[in-house]
């Protein structure tokens, strides 16, 4: 379902917009609330974050998402029921984007045995490396989900090749070497490694880690096929008090769509 979202889009001259929000930050209503906003209002996809007391990936806001959401007491089983509520309404394919730790304390294959009966479409795991992934997408790949990869600038060929052996749905390429975060700008020679990247893989590749605002997808729409978008949004629900109905997020999150969706020449 996700590569035919992104090959949709791809006919109609659009790029996916792939918001994140944690789960249970700061409680699972308001991210129910949260994410029925994306799905409504015409997000290609949703990224749903399992939070995790050491999220190395992460920089400051996302931190601070994780840490409201274990205080509140979010856990997987929370998560899943989320997703199964959400999927009375809702078909926006949902990725569960989380660390190694939480999903393998859990048990890996109960986690994808109930992701799968939930409604989770994808599986990210951030900080499992390719080298070590082939039992792991075996298990995933016999539930029908789709495994998504983390590719950053400093991937070569061999690698990209090695995590193209497991990968599907899209590649999730990662703007800069460091954590997640907003960035006032991107560096252009990533524009080189996007093509290079596009030129070995015909996966669909999505641009995330540093996306402040409609400008940066300006500044890439011509190398990605999607943007993912966390730190930007969950600054400004922080900002309105997690207030879906503020204009300060609700302007936010259409000017990402209208950057993503607007067909250009």
């Amino acid at each position: 379902m996700i590569k035919e979202i992104f090959e949709t889009l791809n006919r109609q001259g659009k790029k996916a917009l792939v918001p994140y929000v944690t789960a249970g930050d700061p409680n699972i209503e308001k991210t129910y609330e949260i994410i029925d906003f994306f799905s409504e209002n015409g997000a290609d996809l949703i990224e749903l974050g399992v939070p995790f007391s050491d999220p190395l990936a992460d920089g400051p806001v996302i931190q601070r998402a994780m840490e409201r959401a274990i205080r509140s007491g979010t856990n997987l089983p929370k998560i899943f029921d989320l997703v199964r509520e959400f999927r009375k309404k809702n078909s926006t394919p949902i990725i569960l984007m989380g660390y190694m730790n939480p999903f393998y304390s859990y048990g890996f294959e109960k986690m994808l045995d109930e992701a799968k009966m939930s409604g989770v479409d994808g599986i990210l795991c951030v900080d499992l490396p390719f080298e070590e992934a082939k039992e792991f997408s075996g298990f995933v790949r016999k539930r029908g989900l789709d495994f998504i990869f983390l590719v950053s600038p400093l991937s070569n060929e061999n690698r990209i090749r090695g995590i193209m052996r497991h990968a599907t749905g899209f590649l999730y390429f990662v703007s800069v070497t460091g954590v997640t975060g907003e960035k006032e700008n991107l560096p252009e020679d990533i524009k080189k490694v996007l093509v290079s990247l596009k030129s070995i893989s015909r996966m669909p590749v999505a641009l995330g880690f540093g996306i402040s605002g409609a400008s940066t997808i300006d500044q890439f729409w011509e190398y990605v096929d999607g943007f993912v978008v966390g730190s930007a949004l969950i600054r400004r629900l922080e900002d309105v008090l997690f207030d879906t109905n503020s204009p300060i997020f609700r302007d936010f999150f259409f000017e990402l769509h209208s950057a993503c969706h607007k067909m250009k020449a």
